[in-house]
């Protein structure tokens, strides 16, 4: 299983020049930032487990690696959902399929179960039992858990920045030539860790709210850590909900594939890639290094209801 030293490849898009670090060459159930989270659950799992729980959507990215995971180390696997559409249920599809062809449980979380103001979470925490023997995964993988395997991403990209850096150039790496590294942000658990590491070489780590506003996502930063330093947030100046369908995320998409040849993810590179143009000045003079989010999986669901909105746009 390939779960690190991901090839580099350069491109062009839309008069940007950008290295694209190619986390959706990892392994099909591994693929992008979910392999880099929960690395250390399949290199270094904790002793004695025997299932693990997990919630979210059920088309979600961590739905899948977790339940490629549970397969591998013969563990039980439960994910919960508010709500699984009628339509997935008799056509089932994308990460919920593979899911379930894995063997995980994907359960809906009885109303009854939530109190008030509860969130799924609170709601897992309070009715299920907690026990030695089972390891709770909180959503999009916003744990200390994560650090493992990020910051293994993270020394990949100091060692290929400072392998592409002019020999003639002198000085150490922080004092050269600078570069951003950019990736949308769910949780931000990725950038956060990232962040981290690459910020002692002056790698500056750039993202953008796909959740929720940049409050928000500051909040999940500090769920990390309330001493450390943050990443840099930039957002476009309207409003984007997530999960829904804007035409200008399709056409950033189809454009996108169309000049490099890559595929992406629908659900959160389309945003980054339009915070990325619209700030394009911000990167005069920089070299950008884009992570690829990997969870193509996703698009099985998510391409055919953007073909179906703007069929005839």
């Amino acid at each position: 299983m390939q779960l690190g030293n991901t090839p580099v490849t350069n491109h062009q898009f839309c008069g940007l020049h950008f290295y694209l670090k190619r986390d959706d060459l990892l392994h099909p159930q591994f693929s992008g930032n979910k392999a880099r989270k929960f690395l250390s659950l399949l290199e270094q799992p904790p002793q004695d487990i025997e299932k693990i729980v997990g919630y979210g959507s059920p088309q979600a990215n961590s739905l899948y690696s977790l339940a490629a995971l549970a397969h591998l180390q013969n563990w039980h696997f439960d994910f919960y959902v508010d709500h699984i559409a009628s339509y997935l249920k008799q056509n089932p599809n994308g990460n919920y399929a593979k899911a379930l062809e894995l063997g995980a449980r994907i359960i809906e979380v009885p109303p009854e179960w939530k109190v008030g103001t509860d969130n799924t979470e609170s709601a897992l925490k309070r009715y299920l039992c907690e026990s030695s023997d089972v390891l709770m995964v909180e959503e999009g993988g916003r744990m200390p858990i994560a650090e493992y395997g990020i910051k293994g991403l993270a020394n990949e990209l100091i060692d290929w920045v400072a392998s592409q850096t002019n020999s003639c150039e002198d000085g150490p790496l922080e004092s050269r030539q600078q570069w951003v590294v950019a990736l949308p942000s769910g949780t931000g658990t990725t950038a956060f860790y990232l962040h981290k590491y690459l910020q002692p070489y002056g790698i500056e780590v750039v993202t953008t709210a796909c959740v929720g506003g940049e409050d928000y996502l500051k909040a999940q930063f500090l769920q990390l850590s309330s001493t450390q330093s943050q990443p840099t947030i930039w957002s476009l100046d309207t409003k984007h909900h997530f999960g829904k369908l804007y035409q200008d995320d399709f056409q950033i998409w189809t454009t996108l594939m169309a000049q490099t040849g890559v595929e992406f993810e629908l659900l959160y590179d389309p945003l980054m890639w339009r915070v990325l143009l619209m700030h394009k000045q911000k990167l005069s003079g920089k070299n950008l290094l884009y992570i690829h989010q990997g969870g193509l999986l996703g698009n099985e669901s998510m391409l055919p209801r953007y073909q179906r909105k703007f069929a005839n746009c």
